[in-house]
């Protein structure tokens, strides 16, 4: 009996800045191991459900966060008139849209998980708005009504809460997290940002165990 493809498990969310400075990593890794283990997002759930405006203290925060990451990763940000005034950090509409995408063309994932964060740090794009995000499902040959369907039903909605809850079970507290599942035994990969030479040893160790 063959053993089955181990699984590495990716927690991010689309509005979390450390998983946008990560992703030129996580594409590497993705490019060098898709075809040796099975690569599945998980949709972490940052600020899942926030209904109140973000403050000018709180806008300073995150802004010193982004240029964190800017600083680390060399990833671009526009910083200038980022998170407006009124703007509702909600990061439940981008991960329901990332989940719409799989159910309608689950091999853009990944590629679409990424025009989320590039729409969001970049183009300063209000990805909180089912409109703007259907939008950006055109370039992957998707209707906005048709997305918009899916996007509303209960399914979608039910399924985001899933991965918010499988993130918690996993024991994830932090974002972007890497776990490599070996038939039944889970091992953390990255717990936070870390640099493609600190991954690919220990996945390869953990594959030759």
């Amino acid at each position: 009996m063959m053993n089955k493809q181990p699984i590495l498990w990716y927690f991010a969310d689309p509005m979390c800045s450390w998983c946008w400075g990560f992703s030129p990593v996580f594409e590497k890794l993705h490019a060098q191991y898709s075809d040796r283990i099975n690569i599945a997002l998980m949709l972490g759930g940052l600020r899942p459900g926030t209904t109140e405006s973000i403050t000018s203290n709180l806008r300073d925060e995150i802004l010193h966060h982004w240029h964190e990451v800017h600083s680390m990763s060399s990833q671009p940000f526009s910083f200038d008139n980022a998170m407006p005034e009124g703007f509702i950090y909600d990061t439940e509409p981008a991960s329901r849209a990332v989940i719409t995408m799989a159910e309608l063309d689950a091999s853009n994932i990944f590629p679409y998980f990424r025009s989320i964060q590039s729409a969001f740090y970049v183009d300063q794009l209000d990805v909180t708005k089912e409109e703007n995000l259907a939008e950006l499902a055109r370039q992957y040959e998707i209707e906005p009504d048709t997305f918009l369907a899916f996007y509303n039903s209960d399914k979608a909605r039910q399924r985001t809460q899933q991965h918010f809850q499988g993130t918690q079970q996993a024991g994830v507290r932090g974002f972007p997290s890497l776990v490599l599942q070996k038939e039944s035994t889970y091992e953390f990969i990255a717990r936070g940002y870390r640099t493609y030479d600190e991954i690919v040893p220990l996945i390869e160790g953990m594959l030759g165990a």
